[in-house]
């Protein structure tokens, strides 16, 4: 498996992603197509400018057309200040094979390195088990179940923590 920046060209992998009503399930419903390819290259113009970390996640270096999913790291500001933030999803045929926790665990490996993005909070949907087990094994620290809006949309989450300096497993 390795990581790469998100390009204009991976369009279809989000169409994937965020238009499928079982991707989305826990974040709030599907998005609109029509909006993908704006997405893209907004996401894609972050990540060269490293502004962001979008990366997908490529499982077969020999076929790096391939995409199993998407990584990133984030900051944006709340009501208590500044916040970095992990998100991730895997393609439903990719799902069950590790891909999402090795993927967490290297782009939280790559900020520990670059000492980037201090204590990094992820808020998996509190029903979403594969997500919540994967920050458990990783190193994160539970803090509370609460509220988020994504999409407009507002759902139950619980929020973790991990500072990839200092927790890792």
């Amino acid at each position: 498996m390795r990581l790469r920046n998100v390009s204009p060209d991976d369009v279809d992998a989000y169409v994937r992603m965020r238009c499928d009503p079982v991707m989305m399930a826990d974040l709030g419903g599907p998005q609109s197509r029509e909006e993908m390819a704006a997405k893209v290259c907004r996401d894609a113009e972050q990540a060269a400018s490293d502004l962001a970390w979008f990366k997908m996640i490529v499982p077969d270096p020999a076929t790096p057309e391939m995409v199993a999913g998407t990584v990133t790291i984030w900051s944006h500001t709340t009501d208590d200040g500044p916040v970095s933030e992990i998100g991730w999803m895997v393609l439903s045929q990719f799902q069950g094979q590790g891909l999402g926790k090795r993927a967490v665990r290297a782009l939280l490996e790559q900020a520990r390195i670059e000492n980037r993005w201090g204590v990094v909070h992820a808020f998996p949907a509190t029903n979403n088990g594969a997500s919540n087990g994967i920050c458990r094994s990783v190193g994160f620290r539970f803090i509370s179940e609460t509220d988020l809006t994504f999409a407009g949309q507002t759902f139950k989450t619980n929020h973790w923590a991990v500072d990839p300096r200092t927790d890792l497993k």
